[in-house]
């Protein structure tokens, strides 16, 4: 056959119904495509006679021991030996037929080459109502919120890559959430991403589709606020923090009332656990800054702004805040006992024993954070070797 130029990976997992088929319209598509081929079945635990169907339909099966969509098709795709490689589900909701006009973007120097099937259209009853209208929409518009992704069709399966981007994006998800990684990764890197209109059809399956749409639905959510900490740390970290703080200066100095509403002892002890809530936020923004830093969870662009804070100095910082929430509890306990320990007047302690106590605690913070974030910096065992 002389050097593969085109590999296409198919995830399965119990799909004899499909998979003879669907390794068909993969040969097909990589005739069409005219470039020297392979189709790489990723066998994920299958029960069934997936597998051996899938190699009388002429594919090459690799054998995936760990369970899940992204770890299937990781497996798959490191077995692969094409230059560019197409993956696309095993249910035959997808047509491979479609690999030349994805091949021809990657020729011409896409990185990552995505389906639409928005653009090319979704048949009648191929995807739920809740995954079209809401979860679709809902996440792709998060992606783009988040990262600034010019992308339709954020959860197309339906897409194709060059090896060499392939390896810079060093993937991990093993999950439904592989999908959403790849598409961040390679916005990240700032690789070439391009859209090509794909159909969306029935699948052929009798049974229940494998993907679960709010429980993938949350992975892929959270795998997209964890990927910028700008904006799911720091940004409401903020936003709660600084009013924080200034309302309680203004009602350190009495009683405020505004808009007809007076503002007391409840409402200080309400916006000092804000403004706690917020400072942590913005530390857990640093903290996974400095993990990025050291062991590439994120790149270095993505950790905006100047250089963090060493994890010496928010360990001093802690211990200085703290001694003054110290101090002001000292100095109120000692005010109490000259009194005899008896009854205070609360406009009077309250006004100093919060401010203490949002000392204390920050203090706290600060120290064990700065611990943190020192462990975080450490690089993982064996980087070096």
């Amino acid at each position: 056959m002389g050097e593969i130029k085109l590999s296409i990976v198919i995830p399965c997992f119990n799909e004899a119904e499909t998979i003879s088929e669907c390794v068909k319209q993969a040969l097909r598509g990589i005739e069409l495509s005219e470039l020297s081929g392979e189709v790489v079945v990723a066998n994920n635990n299958s029960a069934d006679d997936s597998a051996a169907l899938a190699k009388s339909a002429g594919a090459r099966v690799v054998d995936v021991a760990a369970k899940g969509y992204g770890n299937a098709l990781i497996g798959g795709i490191e077995a692969a030996c094409g230059e560019y490689v197409m993956m696309g589900d095993a249910d035959l909701s997808y047509d491979f037929q479609h690999a030349p006009k994805f091949v021809e973007k990657l020729q011409a120097g896409a990185d990552l080459v995505m389906g639409n099937r928005f653009l090319g259209g979704i048949e009648a009853g191929a995807m739920p109502w809740k995954n079209r209208f809401v979860g679709n929409p809902v996440l792709s518009g998060i992606g783009k919120w988040l990262f600034k992704i010019q992308v339709g069709d954020f959860h197309c399966g339906l897409r194709a890559f060059s090896r060499e981007a392939y390896k810079q994006m060093n993937l991990n998800c093993g999950g439904m959430e592989f999908a959403s990684e790849m598409v961040i990764r390679a916005h990240l890197l700032k690789m070439k991403v391009e859209e090509v209109a794909t159909v969306l059809r029935v699948d052929g399956r009798s049974g229940a589709p494998n993907l679960r749409p709010w429980r993938d639905g949350l992975r892929h959510l959270i795998l997209m606020l964890s990927y910028n900490p700008q904006k799911t740390f720091k940004m409401p970290g903020m936003l709660l923090a600084a009013p924080s703080l200034v309302a309680i200066i203004v009602l350190e100095l009495g009683p405020a009332r505004l808009l007809g509403v007076n503002f007391d002892m409840g409402s200080l002890m309400v916006l000092a656990m804000l403004f706690l809530l917020g400072t942590q936020l913005m530390l857990m923004a640093h903290l996974t800054h400095c993990y990025s830093r050291v062991n590439g969870f994120l790149l270095p662009d993505v950790a905006q702004g100047k250089t963090p804070l060493k994890a010496g100095t928010l360990v001093l910082a802690g211990l200085f805040v703290g001694l003054i929430g110290a101090l002001g509890v000292i100095l109120m306990t000692v005010w109490w006992a000259t009194g005899g320990f008896g009854d205070t007047n609360p406009q009077t302690t309250m006004r100093v024993l919060i401010p203490a106590a949002i000392c204390l605690l920050l203090g706290g913070q600060l120290f064990f954070n700065g611990i943190l974030q020192n462990v975080l910096e450490i690089p993982l065992i064996g980087r070096n070797k």
